[in-house]
């Protein structure tokens, strides 16, 4: 696993959607996760099933499927 990987674990903004996401900082990570590289690495990363419960905690229907 990368470092940019490990960092999306412990990614403030990322703490900040968690509890409440409708601030602007949640908002701000929220459309952000949409285009990272970083992000789509971290996804790939992790095992199928926790791969699908972060697809749907976070409404990323694209990673549903792989």
């Amino acid at each position: 696993m990368t470092d940019t990987a490990v960092n999306c674990d412990k990614c403030p903004f990322r703490a900040k959607y968690d509890q409440n996401p409708k601030s602007i900082l949640g908002r701000l990570w929220r459309w952000h996760i949409n285009w990272c590289p970083g992000w789509k690495k971290y996804m790939l990363s992790k095992s199928g099933e926790e791969r699908k419960q972060l697809a749907l905690t976070y409404d990323q229907n694209k990673f549903l499927s792989k």
